[in-house]
């Protein structure tokens, strides 16, 4: 069957529902589909391109769909390769322009390409030492992010300079020395010949802008645009897209406002929620059937979007909300998400163990099962844990698949194998030229180590087989080892990697585009969901997203923890996410010394503003029981008052003021003036020694200042 054998339109769309028919039927024109998390979105742009192939609409070598990832490209055009629609461009908007800046260079140009560098780490360490500015291995790639933000974002060292004031610099870098770094790192690149990943987009961009001709040639080329993911688009993925389109509008976007999690390399989801504003015409399909996960799991997900709410107070400025979508959830009914509260951290990862143990032993499968995290820091104590019940995990975004060594030396010796007869059965095949290599039918025993990972690998080579087998058996072909071959090379040229037997441990990040029966959702306290570093609104918001985010990669059981300390016998000082604040019912994850049965019921209620309702994330706005950007509500001078005092009874003790009591604690006893040592005692921060100690001497100086 040839990729023009058409298949009848009504079997072509009959596995769609109602809406993701209505989009994949509109084929002219623009086309925004609002899709939600698990709703069928690749499905139904997949279906919608073949359906335009199959029909003569399109011409598939005419449509160019882009994505953000890869894997998201190869997993668009192994799925248009099963619809009938091979040919069509499926690839990432760097891919696209650079086979594009290596084609038209030359001509437009003139000469060779500079080389691509594919890190800039180098260049920008060096840069900062050409400046005399310190800079370990975090700082250089934090630098490095700022770059990539400035150039999507279209700025030039020139422009950068203008804005950089209003920038939050990394690790308190002066805003001139980052421009400064901007300015020496371009040139370096510039003294050596080399672009970088933003330059080929830039570039093509100006090739685009500056010759006609170039640009005629792309338009005739590419009539049809697909872009999925469309609410991660940056400016000048943006100014890049308008450049293919040209005056045109057959444009389809896919992408959901409330998974934008990038907005820190640049991506805005302005261009999603204004895209009916740019084309008054287009169609607006929502997608919000969710098929990925179970009612409670869909449940969850929708009342973390809407218990949002304005977390801190921002004057004279209108913070914005698109409208979430609602999700529907379409799978039968499972386990309701489980809540549970770790003493520390260590804990927290044993009990993830000993749960991902349990559900194993139940016949879980071990590759369904994904322990996420906000920070890629947070992974050690799992990997530990993990390690300690003899549980194997993969590292999402680790040593790449294909540049393993043993993956290397099966694929060498599948294509010296390439002569064997292709009569025989190619799936037995596979697997009689890598048992030679440490393939096996069964895992060996042990279940950790290098001979699990080689076998782990070999194994996913095998998966890939006969995936592409039964592949081409639906569609009535049969497969040879060379095109066994070739989808492994194909997928090795673009590290799209299979999926490998373990537990995944991930960032909430290089989650996204993914999912799993089991999730476990760990770390969730305030600090890390959100991150210390969102510091307003829109830093807030984000945070919901990546936890939403988070929840629907769940399909079947759910689980979301925190723990109360860092360390084991450390203080108790973390609160759970305020994400989770009125839709939690936790229970106490069980630690070595405290048996199961001791499980408690808790209500953790974090603390609020008293002026403005905002949650209240530091020690010092938990102790004034205020936020920060509240006006003080204190006795000013009676704050003096005490602050002389205390600098006295300090010095006549040779102490530090802060060790008889912190400003915070002096603001809070000015706040609620306390007239007796049971109410002085209730504050936060006088605790039973400081109150016999200097109880007396306090309520003396609210009553002088009082009268």
């Amino acid at each position: 069957m040839s990729a023009y054998d058409n298949p009848p339109i009504h079997d072509l769309l009959a596995g769609l529902d109602a809406e993701q028919r209505e989009a994949a039927e509109t084929l002219r024109g623009p086309l925004c589909i609002l899709a939600g998390a698990g709703t069928g979105k690749t499905r139904a742009i997949t279906h919608r391109i073949a359906h335009g192939v199959h029909s003569g609409i399109y011409n598939p070598t005419s449509v160019l769909a882009l994505t953000f990832t890869t894997r998201a490209a190869s997993e668009m055009r192994t799925r248009l390769r099963q619809l009938g629609a091979a040919g069509v461009q499926t690839r990432t908007f760097h891919a696209a322009a650079l086979r594009q800046l290596q084609y038209f260079w030359p001509q437009s140009i003139g000469g060779t390409l500079p080389n691509l560098v594919e890190h800039k780490a180098p260049l920008i360490a060096e840069a900062a030492r050409r400046l005399r500015i310190s800079s370990d291995r975090a700082m250089v790639r934090d630098l490095a992010a700022e770059v990539e933000w400035a150039k999507v974002s279209m700025h030039s060292p020139e422009s950068y300079a203008k804005i950089v004031e209003s920038r939050e610099m990394p690790n308190g870098l002066a805003p001139v020395s980052m421009a400064r770094i901007f300015q020496t790192y371009e040139e370096l690149k510039d003294d050596r010949s080399v672009i970088d990943f933003e330059d080929v987009l830039l570039l093509t961009s100006a090739i685009l802008e500056e010759d006609e001709k170039v640009a005629a040639s792309v338009r005739l080329q590419y009539r049809h645009f697909v872009v999925d993911e469309y609410q991660d688009v940056s400016p000048l993925q943006q100014r890049l897209l308008d450049l293919w389109l040209g005056a045109r509008d057959e444009l389809c976007v896919v992408g959901d406002a409330s998974q934008t999690i990038y907005s820190f390399t640049g991506a805005r989801p302005d261009y999603l929620l204004n895209f009916g504003t740019r084309f008054p015409e287009a169609k607006i399909v929502k997608l919000v059937r969710d098929y990925r996960s179970t009612p409670e799991i869909v449940s969850l997900a929708n009342k973390v979007l809407a218990t949002r709410r304005i977390e801190t107070a921002v004057p004279d400025r209108t913070v914005t909300w698109p409208e979430p979508l609602e999700l529907v959830a379409q799978r039968d009914h499972g386990p309701a998400p489980e809540f549970f509260e770790a003493t520390d951290d260590e804990n927290e990862a044993d009990e993830v163990a000993q749960r991902i143990k349990m559900l194993v032993k139940q016949g879980q499968d071990i590759s369904e099962v994904a322990v996420l995290y906000r920070t890629n820091g947070q992974s050690q104590a799992f990997e530990q844990a993990l390690t300690a019940h003899s549980i194997p995990y993969v590292m999402r975004g680790a040593e790449r698949f294909f540049s393993r060594r043993e993956v290397k030396e099966g694929m060498l010796a599948l294509r010296a194998a390439l002569n064997v007869s292709q009569d025989e059965n190619v799936a037995q095949l596979v697997r009689d030229v890598l048992s030679s290599h440490g393939y096996s039918a069964t895992a060996p025993s042990g279940g950790t180590g290098a001979v699990r990972q080689r076998w782990e690998s070999l194994s996913a080579l095998v998966r890939l087989a006969d995936e592409l087998v039964e592949g081409r058996k639906s569609q009535g072909e049969k497969a040879t080892l060379h095109d066994v071959v070739r989808e492994l090379e194909e997928r090795a040229a673009i590290q799209h990697a299979p999926t490998l037997d373990g537990v995944t441990l991930a960032s909430f990040h290089a989650a996204k585009g993914l999912e799993w029966d089991v999730v476990f959702l760990a770390g969730l306290s305030d600090g890390l969901v959100p991150i210390t570093y969102a510091k307003d609104q829109a830093g807030y918001d984000e945070e919901r997203r990546l936890l939403y985010v988070g929840i629907t990669r769940a399909r079947i059981r759910l689980y979301l923890s925190w723990s109360l300390a860092r360390t084991p016998g450390g203080r108790a000082h973390r609160y759970p996410s305020r994400f989770l604040d009125g839709i939690k019912s936790v229970r106490q994850a069980s630690s070595r010394q405290q048996a199961p049965a001791k499980r408690r019921e808790q209500k953790v209620t974090p603390a609020v503003c008293s002026t403005c309702g905002s949650f209240l994330t530091s020690a010092k706005e938990r102790k004034l029981k205020r936020c920060s950007s509240c006006p003080a509500t204190y006795d000013e001078a009676l704050f003096e008052a005490l602050r002389a005092w205390r600098s006295q009874v300090a010095s006549s003790n040779s102490v530090p003021a802060f060790v008889i009591f912190t400003d915070a604690t002096l603001m809070a006893i000015s706040e609620h003036r306390p007239t007796s040592e049971q109410a002085l005692g209730k504050i936060s921060g006088v605790g039973r020694s400081k109150l016999e100690r200097y109880g007396q001497a306090v309520l003396e100086v609210l009553s002088d200042h009082l009268g």
